[in-house]
């Protein structure tokens, strides 16, 4: 095997090795950073929609309220929950993957109640009020899912329509019944906002940035190659040949072979230096036996 052959066969490995280290830890990395990305943007629509409820209640709800139609006819745009839910349902028009329930254990309208794993969420948020954030995964029959959720809590706002129905508006009652969505406290933890994201949207960030990850690493790993090979055979190889060369002309009795130029300070012009003396020895050698 030459020697250009064996330094490839040596880079390769290091360089193999290398490489699935480091494609190993860029994978892990690239999930963690993908999750932290789609839990931002998450962050961002609780965000979103807490202002919007925020908004509904502090001042479109009193406006709507003094509208004539809603003693007849309940206004659910009076609902900061509806409002919420409602402008997420037009955002999620350009994050089709994202879900966004406002859940609670007894709210007014039956849609806003919470299933068995969201309810799960609300009373582990209660047991825990110091957590302003869950963050966690669960399997779903189309595969897992990253969620986050924020406690509800109730104000003074929320108090209007669902201490006792005897204060609740009247178009509500009629609407939704008084089963449903009273005796709630002030200050208490009632629901969750709930944003939920199948586990594939973080992963295909991930593979996507993964795969030009190795694409400019393999890129790079074959410059590298090419560059070394060209240097050794510059630098190592190629004056080697010239030596290897002269070497050869003067063991067939070529007296006329010139000398060796010699450039650096390297191995390569030791080796050649020492060529040189040798070519000069052996030609006095030789001019001594002729003599003879």
């Amino acid at each position: 095997m030459k020697l250009l052959a064996k330094f490839n066969l040596i880079l390769l490995s290091v360089f193999g090795v290398g490489g699935l280290i480091i494609a190993w830890f860029a994978y892990s990395f690239l999930i963690n950073n993908a999750r932290r990305e789609v839990l931002d943007q998450a962050r961002l629509m609780v965000a979103n929609a807490k202002a919007v409820r925020d908004y509904t209640a502090d001042d479109l709800s009193p406006l709507l309220q003094q509208n004539p139609r809603h003693k007849v006819k309940f206004l659910a745009e009076t609902v900061p929950f509806y409002a919420a839910t409602t402008t997420f349902n037009r955002l999620r028009k350009s994050y089709p993957d994202f879900a966004y329930k406002e859940a609670s254990l007894n709210p007014t309208n039956p849609e806003d109640r919470a299933t068995d794993w969201e309810a799960d969420i609300i009373h582990d948020l209660r047991d825990h009020p110091e957590q302003s954030e869950m963050v966690g995964e669960r399997e779903t029959p189309t595969g897992r899912s990253l969620y986050l959720a924020h406690p509800i809590k109730t104000d003074a706002s929320c108090l209007e329509c669902h201490s006792v129905p005897a204060t609740a508006p009247h178009a509500m009652v009629t609407t939704y019944g008084t089963a449903n969505g009273f005796g709630w406290k002030l200050n208490k933890l009632v629901g969750a906002q709930i944003v939920s994201v199948p586990m594939s949207v973080p992963v295909q960030i991930a593979r996507k940035a993964f795969l030009n990850l190795m694409v400019i690493l393999v890129l790079t790993l074959l410059t590298c190659i090419l560059a070394l090979d060209a240097a050794v055979y510059w630098f190592v190889i190629h004056p080697l040949r010239i030596v290897s060369s002269s070497g050869d002309r003067i063991s067939k009795g070529e007296k006329d072979v010139p000398p060796l130029v010699v450039s650096g300070r390297d191995e390569i012009a030791s080796v050649t230096t020492s060529f040189n003396r040798m070519r000069v020895s052996l030609a006095k050698a030789l001019a001594m036996l002729e003599q003879e």
